[in-house]
C-alpha cells in the first residue's frame, strides 16, 4: 500500500493518505488559477476514509459550475494550499500535489477544464484530456 504525506510550507499543517489515490491530474480552470498563482493546479484525489490531517487551517469557499463551493484549505500560520474539502463531512479529500514530501508520487492521468488553460502552461502528453469537468 502506498502512503502519501506532506504538508505545508512551515509543517504546523500536515497530512497522511494511505492507498490509491481515486484520481490525479491537473485542473486548469481560472480559480485554480487565481488559488495558485499559476496556470494550472496538479489534484490528486482521495476518499476521505484514508487521509488523516492534522493542524489548524482556514478554509476559503468559491462558488462552483456544478452548483455548491469548491472548499480549499490553507495553513493557518503560513498560508500554505494544502487540501481541498471539509474534514469530518466530506466524503473525498483533494491533496494539492505541490504539498507532498515525496513530489515523485504524483502520477497525473487526466487534465480538466483544458479549454481554459493558458497557452503557456502546457498539459503533459498522455493524460486523458477533458474540455471541462468530465460526467
Amino acid at each position: 500500500m502506498t502512503r502519501f504525506t506532506g504538508g505545508c510550507l512551515c509543517g504546523q499543517v500536515r497530512y497522511v493518505a494511505d492507498g490509491e489515490p481515486t484520481f490525479a491530474g491537473h485542473c486548469y480552470c481560472r480559480d485554480c488559477q487565481r488559488a495558485s498563482g499559476s496556470g494550472f493546479i496538479p489534484f490528486i484525489g482521495f476518499a476521505a476514509s484514508v487521509v488523516t490531517i492534522t493542524g489548524e487551517t482556514l478554509r476559503s469557499f468559491v462558488p462552483t459550475g456544478r452548483g455548491g463551493d469548491a472548499v480549499r484549505n490553507h495553513c493557518a500560520r503560513c498560508g500554505s494550499l494544502v487540501f481541498g474539502g471539509v474534514v469530518g463531512e466530506d466524503t473525498s479529500h483533494t491533496i494539492y500535489a505541490g504539498s507532498l514530501d515525496e513530489p515523485s508520487l504524483f502520477q497525473p492521468r487526466i487534465a480538466i477544464y483544458a479549454s481554459r488553460r493558458p497557452a503557456w502552461a502546457p498539459i503533459p502528453e498522455g493524460l486523458t484530456v477533458f474540455d471541462e469537468m468530465p460526467g
